[in-house]
């Protein structure tokens, strides 16, 4: 079996190519100019004061927390204390919570755009109100929270909130771009993802604070934060210092820190992502419009220019007489390359079983979705032959039948 239409694809072009060989010819691997400037692009990008990069976007959630438990402005978040977020997602955010010494709590979703359901979130965070510390909404598949809900319950609860908008790069939200709205954001460049890079992440924020403890926190908790060290030009703010402050770690913390060589790569897609954006979000209205006749079958992603799509999913409607898994089967037989939707966390996904019990029944449409959702690529590579094979491979599975 040949995948024809890939979940993502990576084309490596003659920009890409420049900016690594720049990094080889300064013989820098680890962190340096081309790190610098990928924080100041992406910053500049998404609308925030600050980014930091790390080495994926699992870091930058765990780094992001772990700044907030640490930020001595921010008295509620603390080990052992609440963080209300999706149960549909990538495990990557449940992971962080727990390996941040945290409790995840979850909510149930719309299950069209897998947003957190404003009425359950303002139930929960009023009862046990002491407890919850952090609301981190997942902007999945692109697909942005009501943040203006979100912030004004945090504000009436005083609880932070931590975007996870790793596969949101470019959405946005009444004009202003997820990661910007609120008090920091996490963010992924997996393969897969708008900007493709393979293994990078990045937290950006306008807090100076919190972009400081992260800096340290992904450098071991070392007590150095700065973007360029300038002990070499005796210019060091701790060069009074018995210690040296590299090696002085006041934090415990992660070696967390990028390659180089992953923000060369990324450097020129920030400037055509735009482009990408608009690209995707032509073959989600493709695909749409080819999957349309399907409907009864299958739920389509709702088309919307403020959206960056990660992919095109869709949810098994007539579960019934279809079998998502068998759908799956067919289409990668045709070629056509799928994932399913991640898994409702609390309920599917073995390594959260030991909380099955408390959610069972609690989140039926997470449930659901997790159950029969699935996604296939829509990519700025795909072109209308690809499309078409979609289509088509569409058209005969349900020919077949169930």
């Amino acid at each position: 079996m040949t995948l024809r239409v890939r979940i993502g694809d990576i084309r490596i072009g003659e920009e890409e190519r420049a900016s690594v060989l720049e990094s080889l010819a300064e013989g820098r691997l680890s962190e340096g100019r081309k790190t610098r400037e990928f924080e100041t692009r992406w910053a500049r990008y998404i609308g925030t004061k600050h980014c930091v990069a790390l080495n994926s976007g699992s870091s930058a959630l765990l780094a992001g927390l772990h700044a907030l438990i640490h930020d001595d402005r921010r008295p509620k978040v603390r080990p052992g204390c609440r963080v209300v977020t999706s149960p549909v997602t990538y495990v990557a955010t449940s992971n962080a919570i727990v390996l941040a010494g945290l409790e995840p709590v979850y909510v149930d979703i719309d299950p069209r755009t897998f947003t957190l359901d404003m009425d359950q979130l303002e139930d929960t965070l009023r009862r046990e109100t002491d407890r919850h510390a952090v609301v981190l909404p997942v902007h999945l598949m692109g697909f942005v929270n009501d943040m203006d809900a979100v912030n004004a319950l945090a504000s009436r609860y005083g609880l932070a909130v931590f975007e996870d908008a790793a596969q949101a790069h470019g959405s946005l939200y009444k004009g202003r771009k997820a990661g910007s709205l609120s008090d920091l954001a996490g963010y992924s460049f997996y393969i897969a993802h708008n900007i493709q890079v393979g293994e990078m992440g990045a937290v950006v924020t306008s807090d100076e604070g919190l972009c400081r403890l992260i800096r340290r926190i992904k450098a071991n908790g070392r007590l150095c934060d700065c973007r360029i060290c300038r002990r070499p030009a005796g210019k060091c703010p701790h060069r009074g210092a018995a210690l040296d402050p590299r090696f002085t770690h006041d934090l415990i913390g992660f070696n967390f820190k990028t390659a180089e060589l992953h923000a060369a790569i990324a450097i020129p897609q920030i400037g055509r992502a735009d482009a990408i954006i608009r690209a995707r979000q032509l073959n989600v209205r493709t695909l749409n419009a080819k999957l349309e006749p399907f409907s009864d079958i299958f739920q389509l992603p709702p088309y919307s220019d403020e959206v960056s799509y990660l992919a095109y999913p869709l949810i098994v409607r007539d579960t019934r007489r279809w079998s998502r898994e068998k759908i799956m089967k067919a289409l990668e037989k045709a070629g056509i390359e799928t994932r399913p939707l991640f898994g409702c966390i609390p309920t599917q996904q073995p390594a959260y079983r030991f909380l099955r019990d408390r959610y069972e029944g609690r989140l039926p449409r997470a449930d659901f979705v997790g159950a029969n959702g699935f996604y296939i690529g829509c990519h700025q590579y795909l072109d209308e032959e690809d499309l078409d094979r979609v289509g088509e491979a569409f058209r005969g599975l349900v020919r077949r039948g169930p």
